[in-house]
C-alpha cells in the first residue's frame, strides 16, 4: 500500500470530502472508479475536483455528511498493483542507499 493523502475535513453535507495530498502522480489516481483504502475499507471514487490546495472527493455509496466524518483525520492508501506509474513513486526509494559518485552519504529518509 502506498499513502497519498489524508482525509482532512468535508464539505457540504452530500459526503464530499477534502483531501490534502502531495502524491507525484495525482493525475493518475484520482479519477473517477479509482479506488483508495481508509481504515483498510475500500472507496471508489465517484467524482472528483480541485479546489484551492485541497483534492475534492464524493465516493461511491455515500451521499451523506454522517457517512464520512469518522474518516476525517485518516490517511488515505493505494494497492500500488492497481495503477502504472511513468517513473519511480518517492515512497519506493525510502531506505535506499544515496551516494554522490563512489561516495556513500546515507539512506534516505525524507524527500
Amino acid at each position: 500500500m502506498i499513502f497519498v493523502g489524508r482525509l482532512v475535513n468535508t464539505h457540504g453535507i452530500k459526503g464530499e470530502v477534502k483531501i490534502l495530498s502531495d502524491f507525484k502522480y495525482k493525475d493518475v489516481i484520482f479519477k473517477k472508479d479509482s479506488i483508495f483504502y481508509i481504515n483498510g475499507d475500500k472507496y471508489t471514487i465517484q467524482s472528483y475536483r480541485k479546489h484551492k490546495n485541497f483534492d475534492m472527493v464524493m465516493f461511491e455509496g455515500i451521499d451523506d455528511i454522517n457517512d464520512v466524518i469518522p474518516l476525517k483525520g485518516c490517511d488515505i492508501y493505494i494497492d500500488k498493483g492497481d495503477y502504472v506509474f511513468d517513473g519511480y513513486l518517492n515512497e519506493e526509494l525510502y531506505g535506499k542507499k544515496v551516494y554522490d559518485g563512489d561516495k556513500y552519504i546515507g539512506v534516505l529518509e525524507n524527500i
